[in-house]
């Protein structure tokens, strides 16, 4: 449209932030013809020399790997090193994981820049996926099992942990959902309950509450009946207000203005607890917010203080830095437990999660270290196709389709082929396709179907057989009926992405409770 009417037509592409909006009529005042604005900040397309960055590699040859760095202080270092331990043997109680998703954490970004202090050990420390075995002893969990927890070295597709760490997924999760709760929820759950002894009536101050550990501390804290102020950038405020926090409860992560905001908010008494994350100047403004005594703990890494120290300058303040690991594997079972029967009775709900494929490892950390994210940050592992598995292709009959089905087969080792067009074994060359599919050493039934209309996709569904369930959608259909932007109607728009769009909302409702390895969607 713009193309074909230049000076009617402007392009923006806006986040959502508030910020943005209100950057929007300085944007449009510029005369740039397509923008994109970001946390207040207008971008305009350009050419700029950039540095090339390729994508992180897994072996080709199915050897055991895991996501590290050898060379912290930079971003750009992290690399797949050998993880031979992961196909171990197991000794008792221990179970081999095959990892979905994983949960990416400070810790990790502070141990690629070299920054934390101590022994951060294996990077990815929680995550969820499916059980491919167990140890004499293990007797509750078996191959298959959808499984979440704390899992040392996540961030790669085999890891093996003590039973203790981990348990069933909730039914209706996905694995993304899944990896971000067992840290941010019982780190939270830790402070909270057995560090600060938090009880309904006190007041606490959440610092960095739009991150996933905060919200997850906001929820709890809401749950027990406590009161709850708390700190996030401006442009995440409408997150917490989603939690339920008045406006009068909100201050910005970003200066000291909620020392003041919050003391006149709570009449001179400030809060009975301080769950914090922040570091140097902004310690101390919290601190000063227990002006009755208290209980701050301290989850930050960057800026830890003597407990004694801090009781000298603050009488009746019990400080305590902590991690989590410190609670005991007996304890961590319990805190799971615990945290998903919250969950099960409705309490508690998964923080939003933003899942990047862990070969853009990269740039997810760099999105974390600059805090542009709200809630959680989940790497998925990419995934081989199943060969006994199916691969479903609609139009798969089409040119394109065509192609794609023989890449599967020749490229991706498919050996059960589900090709759907609405025609069927009647569309043009679709008979000679399968025996050439065929002869290539592959199953192949090709069925007529309208994926735009759900009941009928579903029947189709149900026909994949249980011995070679969907491993992978590619959803090739789509209607040509296209012209100027003058001649288009509401007809032609609906011709077009009844089957496009229609049916790519059809197949993602009907698969998402299934265990891809991909969905494919083209343009």
């Amino acid at each position: 449209a713009q193309s074909e009417h230049p000076v009617r037509f402007v392009l923006v592409d806006l986040d959502g932030d508030p910020a943005s909006v209100r950057a929007l009529p300085a944007a449009l005042a510029t005369g740039e013809p397509q923008l994109a604005i970001r946390r207040g900040t207008v971008h305009v397309p350009r050419l700029a020399r950039v540095p090339a960055r390729t994508a992180l590699t897994p072996p080709a040859d199915g050897a055991a790997w895991r996501m590290d760095i050898q060379d912290k202080g930079t971003l750009d270092h992290l690399t797949l090193l050998p993880s031979p331990e992961s196909d171990a043997p197991l000794a008792p109680g221990e179970v081999r994981v095959a990892v979905r998703a994983a949960g990416l954490n400070f810790r990790d970004v502070l141990n690629a820049l070299g920054m934390y202090p101590g022994d951060a050990g294996l990077m990815g420390s929680e995550g969820a996926g499916l059980v491919v075995e167990t140890g004499s002893g293990v007797t509750d969990l078996a191959p298959g099992d959808r499984v979440l927890g704390m899992l040392p070295g996540a961030f790669g597709p085999r890891v093996v942990v003590d039973r203790r760490m981990i348990a069933p997924m909730p039914e209706g999760w996905t694995f993304a959902e899944a990896a971000s709760v067992p840290i941010v929820f019982m780190t939270a759950y830790y402070a909270l309950h057995d560090l600060a002894a938090l009880r309904g009536g006190e007041s606490v101050l959440v610092q960095a509450a739009a991150g996933g550990v905060g919200m997850a501390a906001v929820q709890l804290a809401r749950h027990w009946g406590a009161e709850v102020y708390a700190t996030a950038g401006p442009g995440k405020w409408d997150t917490l207000r989603g939690l339920g926090l008045a406006d009068e409860r909100i201050a910005s992560s970003r200066t000291l203005d909620f020392e003041d905001a919050f003391r006149a908010a709570t009449g001179g008494r400030g809060v009975d607890v301080v769950l914090d994350s922040l570091a140097r100047e902004f310690v101390d403004a919290s601190l000063r917010l227990l002006p009755r005594g208290g209980r701050f703990v301290e989850m930050g890494k960057t800026d830890v203080r003597s407990p004694e120290d801090v009781a000298a300058a603050h009488p009746g303040v019990m400080y305590r830095a902590f991690d989590l690991a410190e609670a005991g594997l007996d304890r961590i079972q319990e805190m799971l437990t615990e945290v998903l029967a919250l969950f099960r009775s409705g309490a508690l709900h998964p923080v939003p999660v933003s899942a990047w494929d862990l070969r853009q490892a990269p740039e997810a950390f760099r999105c974390f270290s600059q805090a542009r994210h709200v809630g959680k940050i989940v790497l998925t592992l990419p995934r081989e196709w199943d060969p006994e598995g199916t691969v479903l292709v609609t139009g798969g009959t089409g040119a394109l389709g065509a192609l794609v089905a023989r890449h599967a087969v020749t490229v991706r080792g498919a050996r059960h082929l589900l090709l759907v067009s609405r025609r069927g074994e009647g569309a043009a060359g679709a008979r000679e396709l399968g025996e050439e599919l065929r002869a290539l050493g592959a199953e192949v039934t090709i069925a007529a179907c309208d994926t735009a209309d759900r009941d009928a996709l579903a029947a189709l569904l149900a026909t994949v057989p249980a011995e070679h369930p969907l491993t992978a959608v590619v959803h090739t259909a789509g209607v040509l009926d296209d012209g100027v932007i003058d001649s288009l109607t509401p007809e032609r728009l609906e011709r077009v992405l009844r089957p496009k769009v229609d049916a790519a909302l059809h197949l993602h409702d009907l698969t998402r409770h299934l265990d891809l390895a991909d969905f494919v969607l083209f343009s």
